[in-house]
């Protein structure tokens, strides 16, 4: 019996995405290009820390923002909410990859950057699931805004603080991006990082503060 992909080789590895065996190489090649694969697949996991390539701080997006470790730790309520309602958005957009979350961050960025100029535009994408998951994490956070202001009687959550959130969030994306068709890494480590279930984490440390 030959690998069901490459119809040449033997097929030793049990995908469950596709609930059958695979060979080593098509699972290399294929993983989270052709392949939908789950987050518990052991042999993704294993690939996790050879697909990290990173990105040096030099080259991060929107260099005027600056975000240190003291910042994150006095915003960790407002980063967390922001990670969990990525999680949420994706959960309701089936096929959502770490692409659309990149897009939906940058439109939301460019967006609120229009605010400090007094001429607000929406920089929705235009990507159907990118753009989803924008109008999602736009109206949860104007909602978690909201909520905390009644709940403590005054404005904690301002424009500039959502604003340097969404950018260390971005960064922390394009850091996490593995360069495959349907990568999943960032939401992989959201998920492991930021879901209600998540086991405790040590602190996150910010790139090049």
């Amino acid at each position: 019996m030959a690998c069901p992909l490459c119809e040449k080789r033997k097929p030793k590895r049990p995908c469950p995405a596709r609930g059958d065996l695979i060979c080593a190489r098509c699972c290399g090649e294929q993983r989270e290009v052709s392949i939908e694969c789950p987050f518990d697949c052991s042999y993704l996991r294993e690939s996790r820390s050879r697909d990290h390539k990173g990105i040096h701080p030099k080259d991060f997006p929107y260099k005027d923002i600056q975000i240190d470790d003291q910042f994150i730790r006095r915003h960790g309520e407002l980063l967390t909410e922001s990670a969990q309602q990525i999680l949420a958005g994706c959960a309701k957009i089936p096929g959502a990859v770490d692409t659309d979350v990149q897009q939906a961050l940058d439109g939301l960025i460019r967006t609120q950057k229009t605010l400090d100029s007094g001429l607000y535009y929406d920089s929705r994408p235009d990507a159907a699931f990118a753009a989803a998951l924008f109008d999602h994490l736009q109206e949860a956070l104007r909602a978690y805004r909201e909520t905390d202001k009644q709940r403590v009687g005054f404005t904690r959550v301002h424009e500039a603080d959502v604003l340097k959130v969404l950018v260390f969030l971005y960064r922390m994306g394009l850091d996490r991006d593995n360069g495959r068709l349907r990568g999943r890494a960032f939401l992989d480590f959201l998920t492991q990082h930021f879901s209600p279930t998540a086991p405790e984490q040590e602190p996150l440390i910010v790139p090049g503060a």
